[in-house]
């Protein structure tokens, strides 16, 4: 059996941080990756010449250990300018500060509301926050209607804890300003979005992959930290001194060896989002934003991204290409992938974004994992796997391994910062 001196199960951003810090340090290091491919949540796909990301992704770190990587691939800048769709209407967001389009009438409505807005001082929950912020109108319609969307829970269900500068907080001035114009400031919580001019997200990464020690298609199924041994599924086995998990809380808990009572009922609590993309292929040129947000309840998709507008080798010479994210929370799929393309067909057609001649393909692609959901007291559930694993020497990171909101800079430092 062989013996390594640091495993790290997932080779994702997170589980190459660590790789590289484990180069840094002198010490042999092997990823395992359970796909055909590194990469994670980062990698991407390609359908007849069209290239898709799995889900939007776009840079904006500014620390310098992930600049000092990204920055080798060359780079398109964006601003990071963004639309949302609601009942026939395109307004800029955050919908809050730029209600322009929406009539008269329906605008005196909703800054009213948010003047009677209620005064909660410490919301207990995601629900009570939004309320506190944007009044009663202004929230059900827009923030919390998205909620149940992209999170596939309710408002009233979930924490505050993940907030941080993701939700513009509400100001009159800017209301009142968006109310009346058109020409508003971006508030987005970065200025510029960054993207490989080739090789889509995953070229910001391939160095990594390049210098790292991988082996693919090597999925663990049996974790034994007496021993420190790692079983895989082909019959491999490892042993090691130091373990590096960036797998989900949950299926780490699932394949260890000894996890008391208490450890099982807490991470059978956790809880996070799937998503199904539809990743649309067009025959010709097309006027497209670079993200935007759908409000609809009829459309199942919550946000769409446009890979040619990311970057145009996305794409062949002359076409265009969107790609549609479905989240529902759990594993199981809500619905059949036929039936997710013909309401992507009918979005395409309702928010006038092409006729249907124009499209080439619509390609279905699920993913199991997406996002933590921050139901309300998920922390101290967390916090009992934590102890778990660090009693076990297991160091866990990553947006699944720690099991927090994490943007692909944030998973790389957790990585690097495991070792």
């Amino acid at each position: 059996m062989r013996h390594i001196p640091i495993v790290i199960l997932g080779g994702g951003i997170a589980g190459l941080g660590a790789a590289l810090r484990s180069r840094e340090l002198g010490r042999d290091a092997v990823v395992f990756e359970a796909a055909a491919n590194a990469g994670g949540l980062l990698d991407n796909f390609v359908i007849d010449g069209f290239r898709f990301d799995n889900a939007v992704h776009l840079s904006f770190a500014t620390e310098p250990k992930v600049r000092e990587i990204f920055d080798r691939t060359p780079f398109h800048t964006h601003p990071a300018d963004s639309k949302c769709f609601d009942n026939g209407l395109w307004l800029k967001h955050p919908v809050q500060n730029n209600l322009f389009p929406l009539p008269a009438p329906r605008k005196v409505e909703l800054v009213k509301s948010f003047l009677a807005r209620p005064d909660i001082a410490d919301p207990a929950n995601y629900e009570q926050w939004l309320l506190s912020q944007y009044g009663e109108d202004i929230a059900r319609s827009y923030p919390i209607a998205y909620t149940h969307k992209y999170w596939g829970t309710p408002p009233s269900q979930l924490s505050v804890n993940w907030i941080g500068n993701r939700m513009r907080r509400a100001q009159l001035d800017e209301i009142l300003f968006g109310a009346f114009t058109s020409e508003t400031p971006n508030t987005y919580y970065t200025k510029e979005m960054r993207y490989p001019k080739e090789g889509g997200y995953k070229a910001f990464i391939q160095p990594l992959i390049d210098d790292a020690t991988i082996e693919l298609n090597a999925r663990a199924v049996r974790v034994d930290t007496r021993t420190q041994r790692v079983d895989f599924a082909d019959g491999d086995a490892v042993t090691y001194d130091r373990l590096v998990s960036t797998l989900p809380l949950p299926e780490l808990i699932r394949i260890m060896a000894e996890v008391p009572a208490v450890v099982a009922a807490s991470v059978a609590t956790l809880e996070a989002t799937s998503i199904d993309l539809i990743s649309v292929g067009f025959k010709v040129p097309l006027d497209l934003d670079l993200w935007f947000y759908i409000y609809d309840a009829d459309i199942h998709a919550s946000r769409a991204y446009s890979p040619s507008v990311k970057s145009p080798a996305n794409v062949p010479p002359g076409c265009s290409s969107l790609q549609f994210e479905v989240y529902q929370r759990g594993r199981a799929a809500l619905h059949s992938p036929e039936t997710l393309k013909e309401n992507v067909r009918q979005a395409i057609a309702k928010m006038g974004i092409a006729a249907d001649g124009d499209i080439l393909f619509l390609h279905h692609k699920r993913l199991p994992w997406g996002n933590v959901i921050f139901d309300v007291g998920m922390e101290e559930d967390r916090q009992v796997v934590r102890d778990h694993l660090a009693a076990r020497e297991v160091k866990s990171c990553g947006r699944f391994g720690e099991w927090d909101y994490l943007w692909s800079n944030q998973s790389f430092l957790s990585g690097y910062q495991a070792l």
